[in-house]
C-alpha cells in the first residue's frame, strides 16, 4: 500500500491536478484586471516547470519503443 502513495503514476496525477489548478489561477487572475504581471509571470513559469516535470515521468512511464 506504501508504494501506491508515491508511485509515478500517483505523482503524475498529483502535477496534473496542480497544473490544472495553475491554469484556472492564471485564467482568473489575467481577466482581472488590472493584473500584477509579476505574479502572473511566477505563475506561469511554474505553469511550465509543472508541465516539463509531467513530461518527463511520461517519458520514464511510456518509453517511445523498441531500442
Amino acid at each position: 500500500m506504501q508504494a501506491n502513495l508515491h508511485s509515478p503514476e500517483r505523482h503524475l496525477i498529483e502535477l496534473t491536478m496542480e497544473h490544472a489548478d495553475l491554469d484556472a489561477l492564471i485564467d482568473n487572475a489575467s481577466r482581472n484586471l488590472p493584473a500584477d504581471e509579476l505574479v502572473l509571470r511566477r505563475l506561469k513559469k511554474r505553469r511550465l516547470a509543472l508541465r516539463d516535470q509531467m513530461q518527463r515521468i511520461r517519458d520514464r512511464l511510456l518509453p517511445d519503443g523498441p531500442a
